[in-house]
């Protein structure tokens, strides 16, 4: 791909070494492959009937192309639409699905998006519902057939040789500096940004990131995909896939991700950690089924793992590894497929001690970081043992450069820095100067090359001692914990920290019955004394890690767990802290009414 200047140039590449599922989806219950050249059929003729319905590349400037808006899960029809709207020259704005009405309508009028693509009846019903405010909108097409919304099939006729030149020749135009599409970030504050990203910046990345895929041994070439597509980090691995001849597999729903697994038997996934987490908790509710010797050696497994190094380690360590390999993680691999050798994970921290064990047991995190500004990846660890270490996200990508401002926050330049922020000069202005993007992100880089973030630059809060508490590294480091889910450090402006806690119910619920304690329901056990001194002990254990004034003083305990459709969680899973704080101003005032004492804990 190395001369490979914009994302479509992987359709010629493509051509030379066709296969029959290089897309494939599920369609009543049945996977419907679409094969390479039926693909590019697709592709072109989607071009042509958008040329013919007045789509264009305008007058060639990022404001003039005519916007495209795409809201959908993840399936070929998705890639298919992204194809065709880069050869016209037109711009792609994606949407995340569980996007609320008001940021839909925000994002359509902003960008002036002229055509929409939904996938199914409720996404067709959100459009509908803000159409009459988006004076722009002229059309609206579904990919499942609905009833009153008209099926993009309609769009889809044989292209004669004359209209296949026609867009040959608009998309010879297009340059490498072209925005090719505007991707309007989630944001954990305030109204979302319309990052606009060339055909350069996403394609350096892919250049750089297939490098460190092509040093893992991927037999069958096979992926799952399963993260929303108009997410920077699936879009662009999704080309790595499309350059490097990967067959893709979109999962059902997030729900289906283990049976689909099971059918597809892919070699690589991207993942975010909290599908992880979940997986894990699978693991472990299993596992704790178990009796007799088979539950010794399941737990004794898990303590292996828990103590797995990339390198230096001991011939004895690796017996025992060899062993729980046979006995236990095999059986862990064969529950996705068997064929696993890597999971890339992104969009928040990664807690340790799950890499060592999913690495432990032969499936490879890869943990990166980056932004949707950097296209994504500014670093990733790598298949190489010595490229990758466990508290950092890896070494940098090839181009990328990094450097640490004097507060600690991280800048990063190189091809895959946006063009902007859409019709905001200002906001550009303040994150881009001298070509330096400005991360948010406060991080270190070692002498042997390797990134770490240490916290948010706006996350990092003041106590009303005037002492600074970077809460993200407490978080993490607690919910290395199994009976901890989710963890907000708080303490702006107060005399002390403390945390509002979701339990992980699943493993709470092991440990009651262990504890011969009756789990009725989320709320009647958060107030069992015997659950609390058991979450203390926990914070007591961690809180020796840190310095006095990081130490968590009180906690209180939560029923639900936090979510995107809550409204808690980003669409990419991070915490909405502004949000959090004003749903549980209660809980919070209730710890900090009586700022005497050290440990008292309330609900």
């Amino acid at each position: 791909m190395k001369n490979a200047a914009r994302l479509f140039d992987c359709i010629p590449i493509q051509a030379q070494n066709p296969q029959a599922d290089m897309l494939s989806g599920k369609v009543n219950g049945e996977w419907k492959l679409y094969s390479t050249a039926e693909v590019h059929d697709k592709v072109y003729q989607l071009a042509v009937a958008l040329l013919n319905m007045g789509i264009s590349a305008g007058d060639g400037t990022t404001e003039g192309r005519d916007k495209v808006g795409l809201v959908s899960n993840g399936r070929p029809e998705w890639m298919i639409v992204d194809l065709a709207v880069q050869l016209i020259g037109a711009i792609l704005v994606p949407l995340y699905p569980n996007s609320s009405l008001k940021e839909i309508e925000q994002i359509l009028i902003e960008a002036e998006v002229k055509i929409m693509f939904v996938s199914d009846a409720d996404l067709c019903g959100k459009i509908n519902a803000v159409k009459d405010h988006v004076p722009t909108l002229q059309s609206i097409f579904s990919f499942d057939n609905l009833d009153g919304c008209t099926n993009w099939q309609t769009l889809l006729k044989p292209v004669s040789g004359v209209d296949k030149n026609r867009v040959d020749v608009i998309s010879n135009q297009i340059k490498t500096d072209d925005v090719t599409t505007i991707i309007f970030t989630s944001g954990t504050t305030g109204r979302p940004k319309g990052v606009m990203l060339t055909h350069k910046n996403i394609v350096s990345n892919v250049y750089g990131s297939s490098q460190v895929l092509n040093q893992i041994p991927l037999e069958h070439k096979k992926a799952l995909s399963f993260l929303p597509l108009n997410h920077i980090f699936e879009k662009m691995c999704t080309y790595i896939y499309l350059f490097n001849g990967f067959s893709i597999y979109y999962a059902e729903s997030m729900d289906t991700i283990g049976p689909n697994m099971k059918e597809v038997k892919p070699d690589i996934f991207t993942a975010v950690p909290r599908l992880l987490e979940k997986v894990f908790e699978k693991i472990m509710i299993e596992g704790n089924k178990l009796t007799g010797i088979k539950k010794k050696i399941f737990l004794w497994s898990i303590e292996v793992a828990e103590q797995f190094e990339h390198t230096g380690r001991s011939a004895w360590y690796d017996a025992k590894l060899a062993l729980a390999d046979k006995l236990v993680y095999s059986k862990w691999r064969a529950a996705i497929g068997g064929n696993v050798k890597a999971i890339v994970v992104g969009s928040s921290a990664c807690p340790i001690r799950l890499e060592r064990i999913f690495t432990a047991a032969k499936m490879v995190v890869l943990e990166g970081y980056g932004l949707t500004e950097t296209s994504p990846v500014i670093s990733v660890n790598q298949y190489e043992p010595h490229k990758r270490r466990f508290g950092t996200v890896g070494p940098l990508l090839a181009d990328v450069q990094v450097q640490i401002a004097e507060d600690g926050e991280i800048l990063t330049k190189g091809p895959s820095v946006m063009a902007g922020y859409y019709k905001n000069p200002d906001l550009t202005a303040e994150v881009l100067q001298d070509g330096w993007f400005h991360t948010g992100d406060i991080g270190t880089i070692d002498l042997d090359g390797f990134l770490k973030i240490t916290d948010r630059k706006k996350e990092i809060f003041k106590t009303s001692g005037g002492k600074y508490v970077a809460p993200v590294p407490i978080e993490n480091r607690m919910k290395e914990s199994p009976l901890i889910e989710q963890m907000m450090v708080i303490g702006a402006e107060k005399k002390f920290t403390s945390a509002l806690i979701v339990p992980s119910y699943p493993n709470l619920k092991i440990w009651c019955a262990q504890n011969k304690l009756n789990f009725i329901s989320h709320q009647q056990i958060i107030d069992e004394p015997a659950v609390i001194a058991q979450f203390q002990a926990i914070i007591d254990a961690f809180n020796v890690e840190f310095n006095h004034v990081e130490q968590v003083k009180k906690f209180t305990l939560l029923p639900d767990e936090w979510t995107i459709d809550g409204g808690e969680l980003t669409p990419t899973g991070k915490m909405k802290r502004r949000i959090i704080l004003e749903k549980y101003k209660n809980e919070i005032d209730s710890m900090y009414t009586n700022e005497i004492g050290n440990l008292s804990i309330h609900h």
